[in-house]
């Protein structure tokens, strides 16, 4: 219910911002706005205001939403209101009308960022964890314990952050500098060589490739929980069990457990527990449970974990109002700038189109973020905005940047383009939406089955 909630919610905040775009436009123009629809399809609910030409409606399909303006295109218009017709105006007021939607997103974004960074941003400290060698990190000689401070000289706040501006250089192909702080305090300098990384890796966790892990705080090999009627529980383990050994092999942390217990489904597991004074062998047989196409052993038991260490992973960043509005500017423009390249490189072949996603994905990320407290939400706002805004002006006919297109033909040939250019555009951008709708909600679900 909260993942629906949250889903229906940002759906039609972000639909109604860019619908308002367009309307808050349309009648500064003197355009005579018929309706204004929250979703798609038959009408649940109207409403028209006294002294207000427009008829406010909610549709069925909670998808997106529309404006209907007075255009000669779509029906009969009285000699006395041709004035108010959107295809009467002049084509740079259309062409305003038309990117007044995506415009709006922009600022609903930019505002969202504003309010994010004024209240504070939660992430991770970036402090580095295991470095593998041979890893384009060990060899700049990155070490363990190292706090990052610095990309290219701009400051790392977050882990997060780290993520997305080495996502950006890597879409650039730049060179990495890296400024941080060793465990004694001492500065030191790093370039990190990117230049091994390949489309393919920017489709996963490429911080992987790179050699970059965020640094976790050890969790012993304690059982901190025991999930109700799990293999764990009948097995007759309990909070506080300590686990010796495993088949054999010590265990020392809590991954180590993980380890064995994920590499044996449905097969027995001798275990040797030190339970306050007492040593006892147990038995278990880990669930087989399928992750990624992959079978895998659960027994239903978490560590301990000591929440002072991971409280102190944790940090939050805020600024002033106008520090705020710059960087939320900023972040804005990133972004899209951002999201611009993936999409170039997806259409190029450069990148997986498994990095598509479609409603399914988007309702389960908008649960989650709810779920994690009102800042995440917002930030998941503000990204889905952005999206919102560069999908739109695509050059693609439905699209706000497909009319944007013919209307600068438009402004270029000194006339319309032809009914029958904008037909055949029509079509090419039913069967191009179509495709990415196809693909989009084939990877929806195909995450969805492989867990």
């Amino acid at each position: 219910m909260t993942t629906l909630l949250a889903f229906v919610g940002a759906i039609a905040l972000l639909v109604v911002f860019h619908e308002f775009g367009h309307f808050w436009v349309a009648r500064r123009c003197g355009v005579k706005v018929l309706r204004f629809s929250l979703g798609f399809g038959k009408v649940i609910y109207s409403k028209r205001f006294a002294g207000h030409d427009t008829e406010w409606v909610v549709s069925t399909i909670p998808l997106g939403g529309y404006v209907k303006m007075l255009d000669e295109r779509e029906e009969e218009v009285a000699p006395e209101e041709l004035v108010y017709a959107f295809n009467r105006k002049p084509v740079l007021q259309r062409m305003a009308i038309v990117a007044a939607g995506p415009i709006a997103n922009f600022l609903l974004a930019i505002v969202l960022y504003w309010v994010l960074f004024i209240h504070g941003v939660p992430g991770l400290k970036p402090i580095l964890g295991d470095v593998p060698p041979g890893t384009p990190a060990a060899l700049a000689q990155m070490q363990p314990g190292e706090t990052l401070l610095s990309i290219n000289g701009e400051t790392i706040p977050s882990w997060q952050e780290m993520h997305w501006r080495l996502l950006d250089l890597a879409l650039k192909h730049d060179e990495v500098r890296l400024e941080a702080r060793a465990a004694d305090g001492a500065s030191r300098m790093h370039v990190l060589d990117i230049g091994g990384l390949e489309a393919s890796d920017l489709d996963g966790e490429f911080l992987d490739k790179l050699g970059l892990h965020l640094y976790q705080p050890v969790m012993l090999s304690v059982i901190g929980s025991v999930a109700a009627d799990s293999v764990a529980q009948r097995a007759g383990l309990r909070e506080g069990d300590r686990i010796l050994r495993a088949n054999g092999a010590a265990m020392q942390r809590w991954m180590d457990v993980v380890d064995v217990i994920r590499a044996h489904p449905g097969q027995a597991v001798q275990l040797e527990i030190e339970r306050g004074t007492m040593i006892i062998d147990v038995t278990v047989t880990p669930q087989s449970v399928t992750e990624s196409g992959k079978e895998v052993g659960k027994i239903g038991a978490g560590p301990r974990v000591n929440e002072a260490e991971w409280q102190a992973m944790f940090a939050e960043v805020s600024y002033g109002p106008l520090e705020a509005l710059q960087r939320s500017l900023r972040k804005t423009w990133e972004t899209s700038a951002i999201s611009l390249k993936m999409m170039g490189k997806m259409v190029m072949g450069e990148v997986s189109m498994k990095n598509l996603s479609g409603p399914i994905t988007i309702a389960d990320y908008a649960g989650q973020s709810a779920k994690m407290g009102a800042m995440s939400y917002l930030s998941f706002l503000a990204l889905i905005s952005i999206s919102l805004g560069v999908l739109n002006l695509l050059p693609i006919p439905l699209l706000d940047g497909g009319h944007l297109l013919y209307y600068a033909a438009e402004v270029v040939k000194g006339g319309p383009v032809p009914e029958s250019v904008w037909e055949i555009g029509q079509k090419i951008g039913i069967a191009l939406l179509g495709t990415l709708m196809v693909f989009a909600i084939y990877n929806d679900i195909n995450r969805f089955v492989s867990g």
